[in-house]
């Protein structure tokens, strides 16, 4: 089978091609121990410092429910320090914005609209808080910039629809309030009193609230 034969349409990756992860992204900076106290300090858990031979330390960081770290140290890049962006998303913008601004980290005001250009941007949340759609952004000490973005629901076709997964238990209790606030609504349309248990009625609301929260990650139609 040829390598075009093995896509589909969309141009993903058929079913029984090789899997592959985003592991590692390599950030440049000029003080190894600066950098490891300010990514310590914005709450990333340290994975490794590892100096296996004369020139070269490796340090490796990980943010809260990523299944990709970071890495910096000596001997690992020529590229110059504070040349690195990259990107991290979250459930909650503002919720993100003061857990960073609590722990003494400086973060930009969030803004919502195009990320690009700059003078595209307008200032705070996205009224209706539409994913992809806010974000603020955070510089390290020597200028790498990671820029934050609220994503809810993904895309089509961005997620494995047969997977469900959340990073945290925050990320969890956040899809939990959405789903609730979904099937308040649903209830409604139905004309079904507003209880938590359902005395004599069919509806099974966990496995609703569990389709909700599959469909939601996916970026499927969610259930009416």
């Amino acid at each position: 089978m040829s390598t075009a034969e093995a896509r589909s349409d969309s141009g993903g990756t058929a079913a029984g091609s090789a899997g592959m992860h985003l592991e590692i992204q390599v950030i440049p900076v000029s003080d190894v121990d600066r950098a490891k106290k300010f990514y310590q300090r914005l709450g990333w858990r340290l994975d490794d410092d590892v100096a296996p031979l004369d020139g070269l330390r490796i340090v490796q960081f990980t943010p809260p429910g990523s299944g990709a770290s970071i890495t910096f140290g000596t001997g690992l890049t020529t590229a110059a320090p504070g040349s690195a962006e990259g990107g991290i998303t979250v459930t909650d913008i503002e919720a993100a914005r003061r857990d960073v601004t609590g722990r003494g980290i400086d973060a930009s005001d969030i803004w919502h609209g195009p990320p690009f250009p700059v003078e595209a941007r307008q200032p705070g949340t996205d009224p209706d808080h539409t994913s992809y759609g806010s974000f603020f952004s955070v510089t390290d000490p020597d200028g790498n910039t990671w820029l934050v973005q609220e994503v809810t629901t993904r895309r089509p076709g961005r997620t494995d629809p047969a997977a469900t997964a959340f990073g945290s238990a925050a990320d969890l209790a956040s899809a939990l309030r959405r789903a609730e606030a979904a099937h308040r609504e649903h209830d409604k349309h139905e004309g079904h009193p507003r209880v938590f248990h359902r005395a004599g009625h069919a509806e099974d609301w966990p496995a609703w609230y569990a389709a909700y929260l599959a469909a939601e990650q996916a970026g499927t139609d969610l259930p009416a």
